[in-house]
């Protein structure tokens, strides 16, 4: 095993020991950073309680809809700005204003709009992720080689075949890039959405576990949004390896 793997094996262990370590000594409030055995034992309450596969499901559902339609929104967008120069022009400027508005800012207007229903949660993500993918799929297309489709059309392919033969298999990349950006930004907008107003999810029970000081089950929480949230993103790495596979 070479000291890189090693240093990789090694490094949540020894986070873990640090943290102990640290509970150990006395330097910090138990009630306000309680021990990893405490979280992990809070953990363990939480999900054979049943609430924590229930509220599980709840967030992954919130994910899983708005970072299909952000992904699939922008994707095409971007395919439509990338390879038309009309369309971009009429598109670029107002999605680059709108593009560094964060999702939280939108947590007081979306309640207006949909009060506490799903349809907000949903909006949150789906902002986030389509600005992410979109300019992943913009840029992407906007840099492919000339060479290559020229050489293209000079073997004989036809022209409105380019964006499926040529263009997009040569952005593939770096759209992938976007689409894995998309689903941290997908994570991190979930807690907004349901911290805006929920009856189920994990970020909703932090909260709720905040306000009954139950400091070990609000980290129990965090541990699993975390868990979860790179689970999600080793997962898409690695299908995007198989998918596009000589970009390795």
């Amino acid at each position: 095993m070479t000291s890189a793997a090693l240093a990789r094996w090694a490094s949540i262990p020894l986070l873990l020991a640090l943290w102990q370590g640290v509970c150990s000594l006395g330097v910090v409030n138990p009630v306000l950073f309680p021990s990893p055995w405490v979280v992990l034992t809070a953990l363990a309450d939480y999900v054979a309680r049943g609430e924590g596969l229930a509220d599980l499901a709840a967030s992954l559902g919130r994910v899983g809809i708005g970072y299909l339609a952000g992904a699939a929104a922008g994707l095409v967008t971007g395919l439509y700005t990338g390879t038309r120069p009309v369309v971009s022009g009429l598109l670029s400027p107002a999605f680059q204003l709108l593009r560094p508005i964060p999702p939280i800012a939108f947590v007081p207007v979306v309640i207006v709009w949909f009060g506490l229903t799903e349809w907000g949660k949903w909006f949150l993500i789906f902002w986030g992720v389509f600005f992410a993918v979109w300019m992943a799929t913009h840029m992407g297309v906007q840099r492919v080689n000339e060479n290559l489709v020229r050489a293209a059309l000079s073997l004989g392919e036809r022209p409105h075949r380019l964006l499926w033969s040529v263009q997009l298999p040569a952005a593939a990349p770096t759209i992938l890039v976007g689409l894995r950006t998309a689903v941290s930004i997908a994570f991190y907008t979930l807690v907004a959405a349901e911290l805006a107003g929920a009856y189920a999810g994990i970020a909703y029970r932090m909260e709720l576990t905040q306000q009954n000081m139950q400091i070990g089950h609000t980290l129990a929480g965090l541990v699993l949004l975390g868990v979860v949230s790179a689970l999600a993103d080793r997962l898409f790495t690695w299908g995007s390896r198989q998918l596009v596979h000589w970009s390795s």
